[in-house]
């Protein structure tokens, strides 16, 4: 299965099993990863899911969505060129590995 590792604002690192087709702010919600926050369970309605992806993985990923684009410009924690809602990043066996730095704050 592939895996995900999640930094924290601290500099801790969890690595955790995420399904095919998972996103990864509902891995991070279910392993209990502090700091991905996700109120609105993925609807792309709060921002609370932020991160900042790491640059070797960036290539890997879609471009964000509109919506998606707009609510990063809402986020608690400046946007940055890397940053991405967790909620809108699935994983794929061509993700495996993935690194994302959690962004503080979410609120």
């Amino acid at each position: 299965m592939p895996r995900a590792i999640f930094i924290s604002p601290d500099g801790a690192s969890a690595e955790v099993d995420v399904a095919i087709g998972t996103s990864l702010m509902q891995a991070a919600t279910v392993n209990g990863i502090e700091g991905i926050v996700g109120d609105c369970g993925g609807a792309m309605s709060c921002a609370t899911c932020h991160v900042f992806v790491e640059e070797q993985y960036l290539p890997l990923l879609d471009e964000p969505s509109p919506a998606e684009a707009q609510m990063l410009d809402y986020t608690a924690a400046p946007r940055q060129p890397n940053s991405r809602l967790s909620c809108q990043l699935l994983m794929t066996e061509e993700r495996d590995g993935i690194t994302v730095r959690i962004a503080d704050p979410q609120l």
